[in-house]
């Protein structure tokens, strides 16, 4: 019994130093803030027909241990664009994970790292 009643104290106390996750509001250039948290990644816009909406591919390249191999995949997401970045297609732009902006979109552009080609 006083493993038991020593493990609780011990167990509140690990959970009391756990770090809470903080969400950095981010404001691009224009008027609207974003709450960021979560991931926060690099991608090449890929589409921008929509309105004040980019499509970012992600490549993501995994080992697999197994194999003894790396494994490429991609990623494409909706992310909303600011009036204020007006990214364009073929630019590399940091993207940022946020509350859902509708029912595909959860994700903002943060800035644009580099201008690019249309592809």
């Amino acid at each position: 019994m006083t493993k038991k009643a020593e493990a609780k104290p011990e167990k509140a106390a690990r959970e009391k130093e756990k770090p809470q996750a903080k969400a950095a509001v981010v404001q691009p250039k224009g008027g609207e803030k974003f709450s960021v948290r979560g991931n926060v990644f690099v991608g090449i816009v890929k589409s921008a027909k929509a309105q004040k909406t980019v499509t970012v591919q992600r490549d993501i390249v995994h080992y697999v241990q197994k194999y003894e191999r790396f494994k490429k995949s991609r990623s494409k997401i909706y992310a909303h664009n600011p009036d204020s970045l007006n990214a364009k297609e073929g630019d590399t732009v940091k993207v940022g994970e946020t509350r859902q902006l509708s029912k595909t979109k959860s994700f903002v552009v943060l800035e644009v790292l580099k201008r690019g080609e249309k592809q």
